[in-house]
């Protein structure tokens, strides 16, 4: 959610706090701000037992954890390559970098919080360029051919069916 999203989700929750204490019931706060009565509930529960500071916006909820000195020294450990810690190929995965990130700096980040650590820094998913050297595609193309058919399932034999339960197909 953009700075501009939570601003503007904030001011929908004080203005619903402005009619709960001019006496609007919890249906009609969900009715006139197009929210579900679940959402009018927790709100009106944060409004009474907090006031409006309980539906004040607690800010953004995925604050980065590393300093932008600690952001820089993590883009020139990226930019040497996973081969100084141990790893043969030069492929950053994310469990890798999670791994680096939790060695170099101490901080653990789940596979999904260091997508977007480095979303948000401008590196982006690399697909490989080219094949592997190692493929071999006239083998893959016998394989396709000859191991596959057996491997995979046989379809289901086409015949009339009904999706009723009720009414089964005549035939």
């Amino acid at each position: 959610m953009t700075p501009a999203d939570q601003v503007e989700r904030e001011r929908v929750r004080l203005a619903a706090a402005s009619r709960f204490a001019a006496g609007a019931s919890q249906a009609e706060v969900a009715r006139e701000f197009r929210v579900t009565p679940k959402t009018a509930s927790r709100w009106h529960r944060l409004w009474e037992t907090e006031g409006e500071a309980g539906l004040r916006s607690a800010g953004s909820g995925s604050r980065c954890r590393l300093n932008n000195r600690d952001l820089a020294r993590l883009e020139a450990i990226l930019r040497r390559g996973p081969g100084p810690y141990g790893w043969d190929d030069q492929r950053w995965t994310l469990a890798r970098i999670a791994e680096v990130i939790e060695q170099e700096f101490g901080v653990t980040y789940t596979l999904a919080g260091v997508w977007l650590l480095l979303d948000r820094h401008g590196w982006s998913c690399q697909l490989p360029a080219r094949r592997a050297l190692e493929r071999d595609d006239a083998t893959v193309e016998t394989w396709t051919r000859q191991e596959w058919p057996a491997v995979k399932p046989p379809r289901r034999p086409r015949a009339p069916g009904s999706v009723s339960s009720t009414r089964q197909d005549r035939a």
